[in-house]
């Protein structure tokens, strides 16, 4: 082999390091698709993801997740999305529009809703596998797909009501396609093509965060493996070097990619975008400014919810990976202090996987507002550089890596099949309906939130008028109940009905009041199970005082709230 000259820029050494001494070897060429591989990559996720979907509702989130289509299917209304009754601006429709359709034809039901985002991740792992092994080999993919199966941060979380599953789909598709238009250094415009519509889907489904994800890695990769040989495959477009990188190829010619391909990605995001983004800006004028500028830049850089240290995502990555961050400990050392052997087993694709993967978690770090679904994208991507560890080191023959995944496969199993569906009951404001339900079942009657929407509630009983009233409105909620012959409250925060009896006028009264409070016998147990459901704390009936027939309504003569 040919040495190469050291670099003679500080920049150029990053090319260098990365090529010759952390990645500088060649993938595995076996890229055939073994069927029994095939096979466990159906199995066993679909025996994880699929049989427990009918749990409980969880509020917030899969309470509002499962409403917004129930709404927009009752309406037919495929535009603007509703929530109880108004419209929902915080977020794009494709997810919305994917569970309409799955209550049309499965019917309107928890197992419905959840169905589009295990599907997702179904697909995510069968994309790990089937497009993963064309950049770091089969036997590399598969255990990347084996990791990201069992990893209970990922299978156990992805597949809830939440838009991160089909994010986590559209984001894994756009850098997989993208990496393979430009991994070889000749461009394919096919797989560019793909990686622009999967990017746009991703647009529709959460907003621009799936361009960050992909571009960031491309640039740097296309950077750091600059200064290195190509594979095997590899022919560079141009061998000329760029004045001040220290004689390295500049990364867009390297790669063949040029403006008018950039023009292209966009085009396609712009045609899958533009035709509902169009429709919601008439209809709804206010929806970009409250959806770009709030819900995308503020929170992010002027967070107004959801704050949390920058190391926040630390222990949840670590313990969300397992057992892949045994594995990741043992990469990480192999990669700062292995031997030249131990180098030649890591390829720069390999690396690509592990610069995608800490991109992930480095930028949802830096943002203000984080929540622990946020870090979902990071889980596939690291995999793949997981998976072509195991598979080119003593790992992927060692009888504890098949004991740890199969150990992990029994407690998500135990998980999914006991755990969530017996925690989402205790949470769920529905959990016991003997409480609630002969409440809020009368149409008739007018159901207000106060001061959070409590949407799971809406969704069991079929309704989709439970007015949500903010603190502030607190004075309007009174005056509109002295209108009303009975008033439902739902209080959604512990203390809302105290402060709500201390303020209540005169005129008014709490003929009936249900506490959903309960004790497991120990703070600690308290603290871990919650002492009331999620998203629902007390329920009253509120009539104005003295009003004829006020006392014969039902439940009036429950007990009183005095």
């Amino acid at each position: 082999m040919t040495s190469t000259p050291l670099p003679r820029t500080f920049l150029g050494w990053f090319p260098y390091l990365f090529t010759h001494t952390l990645f500088p070897g060649s993938p595995d060429p076996d890229r055939r698709v073994r069927p029994i591989s095939l096979l466990v990559i159906l199995l066993l996720p679909a025996a994880i993801l699929y049989p427990t979907l009918g749990f409980h509702l969880l509020e917030p989130d899969e309470g509002r997740y499962a409403q917004i289509p129930k709404e927009m299917l009752e309406r037919g209304e495929w535009v603007v999305p509703t929530l109880q009754g108004e419209p929902y601006l915080d977020k794009p429709p494709l997810m919305y529009w994917l569970i309409a359709l799955s209550y049309r034809v499965f019917g309107v039901s928890p197992e419905s809703a959840r169905l589009v985002p295990a599907v997702c991740v179904h697909l995510t792992i069968l994309a790990v596998y089937l497009l993963g092994r064309r950049s770091i080999g089969e036997r590399a993919a598969f255990w990347a797909a084996v990791l990201l199966s069992v990893a209970p941060g990922f299978a156990c979380v992805a597949r809830l009501l939440v838009l991160d599953g089909l994010l986590v789909l559209c984001v894994t598709l756009s850098v997989v396609c993208g990496f393979e238009a430009v991994r070889t250094g000749r461009f394919k415009p096919s797989w560019w093509v793909g990686a622009a519509a999967a990017s746009g889907l991703g647009f529709l489904t959460k907003g621009p965060i799936s361009e960050v994800l992909l571009f960031v890695p491309l640039w740097a990769f296309g950077f750091l493996a600059s200064g290195g040989r190509e594979a095997p495959e590899s022919t560079h477009p141009s061998t000329t070097g760029s004045p001040g990188l220290g004689g390295l190829t500049p990364p867009a010619r390297r790669n063949g990619v040029r403006w008018f391909h950039y023009a292209l990605f966009f085009a396609v995001v712009a045609g899958v975008n533009v035709p509902w983004y169009a429709a919601m800006y008439l209809r709804e004028p206010e929806f970009l400014k409250h959806f770009f500028w709030e819900h995308n830049v503020l929170r992010f850089l002027q967070p107004f919810d959801h704050l949390q240290p920058v190391w926040y995502y630390v222990p949840i990555l670590l313990a969300g990976l397992l057992p892949g961050t045994l594995l990741l400990a043992a990469y990480g050392w192999k990669l700062l202090a292995g031997g030249p052997d131990d180098a030649e087993r890591r390829s720069s694709a390999g690396g690509f996987w592990l610069l995608a993967g800490g991109w992930c978690v480095f930028f949802f770090s830096c943002s203000g507002s984080k929540l622990p679904t946020y870090i979902l994208p990071a889980y596939p991507f690291l995999c793949l550089a997981l998976g072509e560890f195991v598979a080119r080191s003593r790992w992927n023959t060692a009888a504890s890596t098949r004991l740890a995944v199969g150990a992990m496969a029994c407690l998500v199993l135990f998980v999914h099949h006991v755990g969530v569906p017996w925690y989402a009951k205790e949470r769920s404001p529905f959990g016991r309906p003997d409480l609630v339900g002969r409440f809020v079942t009368d149409p008739d009657t007018t159901v207000v939130c106060f001061p959070r929407n409590c949407d799971s509630l809406a969704f069991y009983t079929g309704r989709s008028d439970f007015a949500p009233v903010p603190t502030k409105e607190t004075n309007q909620l009174m005056v509109a109940c002295h209108h009303r012959p009975r008033t439902v409250i739902l209080f959604t925060h512990s203390d809302s009905l105290a402060g709500f009896r201390n303020t209540l006028p005169p005129s008014l009264e709490i003929v009936e009041a249900v506490s959903l409070k309960r004790k497991y016998g120990g703070s600690a147990l308290d603290k871990l199970f919650g002492s009331t459901p999620w998203g629902l704390c007390d329920v009253a009936v509120v009539v104005p005082k003295g009003r004829p027939g006020a006392a014969g309504d039902p439940g009036a003569s429950a007990k009183r709230g005095d």
